[in-house]
């Protein structure tokens, strides 16, 4: 069975990426990381961030959206967002997905957004409360997936 995929465009905060790096070691999804991130993946930064299980970790990493887009633009994506009304627990989630979130700051780019509109999919939460932090929301997503796919290579 083809492992989930994790994709982080342009993550901003160590820590946070620390957080869902742990998530995927643990349910052996592959971790995809876009460039430009706010922070360089050097062995200072990782020990900061927590990053003990790094080497358990699958790490892809692309220069920019654009090659990640190029190389996986086919593919099974679902785009996370507030901008959209479709519930992420109303989608199924096949083997091999990809579930990319945006940068802490600001999200995906709109242009992504419009680009992969039916893609879209939103984590619900109360109205006037900006958002959930990047990396729970990764773990909220990773295992409604995994669920979906009967816990694959887990117990």
């Amino acid at each position: 069975m083809k492992p989930l995929n994790i994709v982080l465009v342009e993550p901003e905060i160590p820590q946070n990426t620390g957080n869902v790096a742990r998530t995927c070691a643990c349910t052996g999804s592959v971790l995809h990381l876009v460039e430009p991130m706010g922070f360089r993946l050097t062995q200072r930064n990782l020990q900061r961030a927590g990053c003990d299980y790094w080497d358990d970790v699958e790490i892809v990493q692309w220069p920019c959206a654009d090659a990640f887009f190029e190389a996986h633009g086919e593919d099974e994506l679902h785009l996370f967002t507030g901008h959209v009304s479709r519930n992420y627990a109303d989608v199924a989630y096949g083997e091999g997905a990809f579930l990319l979130f945006g940068r802490e700051s600001r999200g995906l780019d709109e242009a992504f957004i419009q680009r992969y509109l039916d893609a879209c999919v939103r984590i619900p939460m109360r109205e006037n409360e900006r958002s959930l932090n990047l990396s729970n929301a990764v773990a909220i997503a990773t295992y409604e997936a995994l669920r979906q796919q009967s816990w694959p290579n887990m117990n």
